[in-house]
């Protein structure tokens, strides 16, 4: 869906404007066209995943998982619930990115049947790199002129942080 689309699906048109429409009222679908309009950019962008992530060798899930794990020792359990799939489709992938010593499995120190999943140094490198990559705006974005990009900083800071 082209963000022409979605701006004529979020922004009423004035053959649907009801008579004596307020601004008030015209204002209340600012929230939808502000998130629809973001999510299709972010969408537009998360079209190059694949190919970002075939860069470093991975696959998409590879490289979500390398990204997962950079804050802490991470369960398998509760992998499969960020990925949403199954324990066992965990495994496979964990075996692939353990056959190239990216990442090891430990034992959970409050229970030994937990198996966790750490970084290793060469997983922590790589996964570094791809964060620099992914941290590359779109074009989109780079063109805007520094008020409009400093302006949408704020914004998104304030949104993820609300007070």
């Amino acid at each position: 869906m082209s963000s022409e689309h979605l701006e004529r699906k979020t922004k009423p048109a004035d053959s649907r404007k009801k008579a004596g429409a307020t601004t008030e009222e015209e204002a209340s679908g600012l929230p939808r066209q502000a998130w629809t309009l973001l999510f299709e950019l972010m969408h537009a962008h998360m079209r190059n995943f694949p190919a970002l992530a075939a860069e470093f060798e991975l696959s998409p899930v590879q490289a979500h998982v390398l990204r997962q794990l950079g804050e802490a020792p991470l369960a398998m359990s509760t992998l499969a619930g960020y990925l949403s799939c199954d324990a066992s489709n965990v495994t496979g992938l964990v075996d692939r990115l353990e056959a190239r010593k990216l990442v090891e499995r430990r034992s959970s120190e409050q229970d030994r049947r937990v198996k966790m999943l750490v970084l290793t140094e060469d997983g922590a490198a790589l996964r570094e790199r791809l964060l620099e990559r992914m941290a590359e705006p779109p074009e989109a974005i780079a063109r805007l002129p520094d008020e409009d990009l400093r302006a949408l900083r704020d914004i998104m800071r304030r949104a993820l942080n609300p007070q």
